[in-house]
């Protein structure tokens, strides 16, 4: 069966950069919450040209409008990380619409693939950011997200990172300090919220 048989398909542009107005697909919010525009405009004003070749992490990743972006403004490389069979397809299908050369996806639990990953891109030792979006823990069977995703965020104690942002449900505070990790800012847009973390200078 089609993947645009089995969710609702929807259409947003790449904001700037090289593939400025591309168009990505981004499945129904009922499937996975998609970025809005305006909180990924927010976050690129915030992070401007920092990310210019420098790897980015999407975790729970969805169709990648955030790594997608984040490659047309000048990231190295971008890693997604997404578990949803379906959603895997279409963000594969935005990859190869972007820039395949740049985009490595792989599908499975986050929280599983996330150590094999730092422990690839620590060898690396290029400047790497990490962007979390947790399901909201609103839906069924997520109670414990942000617990989980906090717990996963402490393991980042390397200074190859530059930069850990969460993407969350706006009526919870996050900690002040994960790890070695600094909270420094959070904006709200509406439901949704952005707290951005970094290692103290």
């Amino acid at each position: 069966m089609a993947l645009k048989n089995k969710i609702k398909i929807y259409k947003t542009p790449i904001i700037a950069g090289k593939y400025k107005g591309k168009k990505i697909a981004i499945p129904a919010i009922d499937t996975t919450r998609s970025s809005k525009a305006i909180l990924r405009e927010s976050l690129f004003n915030t992070i401007a040209y920092d990310i210019v070749d420098c790897n980015f992490v999407e975790m729970f990743a969805g169709s990648g409008s955030v790594g997608l972006e984040a490659i047309s403004r000048g990231a190295y490389k971008s890693y997604f990380l997404e578990q949803n069979p379906a959603v895997y397809r279409l963000l594969k299908e935005n990859i190869n619409h972007i820039d395949s050369q740049k985009a490595y996806a792989m599908q499975g639990d986050a929280f599983s693939l996330f150590e094999p990953l730092y422990s690839q891109l620590k060898a690396e030792n290029r400047a790497t950011f990490f962007y979390f979006d947790p399901p909201f823990n609103i839906r069924e069977g997520m109670e414990d997200i942000y617990e989980k995703t906090i717990n996963i965020i402490s393991k980042i104690q390397d200074n190859f990172v530059q930069m850990v942002i969460v993407e969350h449900i706006s009526s919870i505070d996050l900690p002040k300090t994960v790890g070695r990790l600094i909270k420094y800012r959070t904006r709200k847009f509406g439901k949704s919220s952005l707290s951005y973390y970094r290692f103290e200078d």
